[in-house]
């Protein structure tokens, strides 16, 4: 798939008038960056008002004709000139949705096999000590988002733990502490990192 320039479109909300319109830098699908399309692109429908079309809370709920339209416009105006030809014949923004991400995250099987392997890379991470803490957190945070992304549960406590585990020696003690006298079900990934990050800041 070739690598497009995304979008600068100037839009209005559904009910707002002009001077409402806001500018909305739409990203552009392209080889390899569906997961962070789909989140963006949700974001952007749910600013709409019409991300209930495309993944309905009822499924026996009519569907709002003009919300419709509306997510299908939203839709194209990020995907490249082959896929939009491939969805000509989806009459709904839920059906074209579906469709890419059927393309991009392949049929089901095609998706259990790369969670599996998501999860074995997952595992095996663990930070060098010369690696910087913000960057081991954020490559651990990428491969939850994009295991999470393809329909699989990952509990933010199994993280947190998985960070306390990963990390080199000179980070022990701060971890012996978290693990004395935190509690770990509770705890959120990005209260484990600040407690190690002020424990770095002081070696």
């Amino acid at each position: 798939m070739p690598k497009y320039m995304p979008k600068v479109v100037s839009t209005t909300e559904p009910g707002k008038n002009k001077d409402s319109a806001v500018s909305l830098n739409y990203p552009m699908l392209m080889r390899g960056n569906y997961t962070t399309w789909a989140l963006k692109m949700k974001v952007y429908m749910q600013t709409h008002g019409v991300w209930d079309v495309v993944v309905p809370k009822d499924s026996k709920a009519p569907i709002d004709d003009k919300m419709d339209k509306i997510a299908m416009a939203t839709i194209y105006q990020s995907i490249p000139e082959d896929i939009f030809l491939s969805l000509a014949e989806k009459e709904t923004a839920k059906e074209v949705w579906e469709a890419i991400k059927v393309m991009c995250q392949g049929v089901e099987h095609v998706k259990n096999a790369k969670i599996q392997t998501l999860k074995a890379e997952f595992e095996s991470l663990s930070m060098k000590d010369s690696d910087s803490l913000d960057d081991f957190c954020l490559k651990i945070t990428g491969m939850v988002t994009n295991i999470r992304a393809l329909g699989e549960a990952v509990a933010e406590a199994y993280v947190v733990i998985k960070i306390l585990r990963a990390i080199p020696p000179k980070f022990l003690q701060i971890v012996s502490t978290i693990e004395q006298f935190r509690d770990l079900d509770t705890m959120t990934i990005e209260e484990a990192v600040s407690s190690m990050k002020a424990h770095e800041e002081r070696l």
